[in-house]
């Protein structure tokens, strides 16, 4: 994929994208598409059955990504208007029904900062972030899904499809945010989880499994649901400081430290947020706290190294005087025996 900001570049980044494309895929065949700088995310959960009916379930905010993939996912969006929403929504629908499509979808949109929406593609399944759909509309997608499979109809319209509450989904990964959220494999030797009430859990794993490099990162999905987003939130939150995983390393304290940033009650990030806003920001205020730490860090460090050194010469020193001492080892046995007796 190649971006081009003015027509000069066109032919440069047409050859390369070209290239690449013969390449990788034996087609040098490219599609040329309106580039939207720093989108939102926006999906569209759809059911359509074969006898023509098709829903929407409303919204899922999928702005946060990092590396263009999703770590936190909401709903409803915080831009989110009932006149977008309906838009979007409709437009999700005739897009499968002019497809001949029938099962449970997602229809993901691209929004920009004057909520133009641009189609993006269709999720032919059921999504990782289906669960807070689920939470906030009450309905099993899962359920509907095989129902669809079976030839029924779908039992509801449009009209009966009743949002209520807001929903967040964390996905929890076992990889490392201090070395540039490197896959971490291993045993996991301890696990414990706190969920309160508007809590979810959807995991496969548990104490004693053993992370391999062979599945993706992703072990468990956290999901919480509330009267209101900040309630919403502030569950996560708790949730997530209280969610324990001894062996690999994960992304919780990561997954925690973007809740509590200034952007995300407000809803103010896009797609791009991640890279170019709270990365630098949270790799300068490490810097600066090491910048102020250091010098009493290090001097506390050689204390407490001259200390140690002294404290172990002078234990050496004692266990020597006791080894070479006869009285003291037949002390030592008189002692042992009696404590036998």
């Amino acid at each position: 994929m190649r971006v081009v900001r003015s027509e000069a570049e066109l032919e440069s980044s047409l050859r390369m994208a070209q290239n690449e494309a013969r390449s990788s895929f034996g087609d040098d065949s490219v599609f040329i598409e309106k580039y939207v700088d720093s989108p939102r995310h926006i999906e569209f959960q759809i059911l359509v059955d074969e006898h023509g009916n098709a829903v929407h379930l409303g919204e899922r905010e999928c702005s946060m990504q990092r590396r263009h993939q999703k770590i936190i996912e909401e709903t409803p969006s915080p831009i989110m208007d009932e006149k977008l929403r309906h838009e979007m929504g409709e437009c999700a629908k005739r897009i499968a029904l002019a497809a001949g499509y029938y099962n449970a979808g997602t229809v993901e949109f691209m929004v920009d900062k004057d909520k133009n929406f641009y189609f993006l593609e269709v999720n032919t399944r059921l999504q990782v972030e289906h669960p807070i759909t689920e939470m906030r509309t009450g309905l099993d997608l899962v359920r509907e899904q095989l129902r669809i499979a079976l030839g029924e109809k779908l039992g509801f319209t449009q009209n009966d499809v009743k949002f209520r509450g807001h929903a967040i989904e964390c996905r929890i990964c076992a990889e490392d945010p201090d070395s540039n959220f490197m896959p971490s494999t291993g045993k996991i030797v301890y696990m414990n989880r706190t969920l309160g009430n508007g809590m979810r859990e959807d995991t496969g794993i548990e104490q004693g499994n053993e992370i391999s490099i062979y599945y993706d990162s992703m072990i468990s999905k956290l999901i919480s649901y509330g009267a209101t987003r900040e309630i919403a939130a502030d569950k996560m939150k708790r949730a997530l400081r209280d969610f324990v995983i001894q062996g690999p390393k994960t992304n919780i304290n990561f997954l925690l430290s973007l809740l509590e940033s200034p952007e995300y009650l407000p809803g103010d990030y896009d797609t791009q947020y991640v890279e170019r806003t709270f990365l630098p920001r949270l790799k300068s205020s490490e810097m600066e706290q090491k910048k102020e730490i250091t010098p009493a860090l290090e001097n506390a460090l050689a204390t407490a190294s001259v200390l140690f050194k002294e404290k172990s010469e002078k234990s050496n020193a004692g266990l020597k005087t006791v080894t070479k001492s006869k009285s003291t080892k037949s002390s030592a046995r008189s002692w042992l025996n009696r404590k036998r007796i």
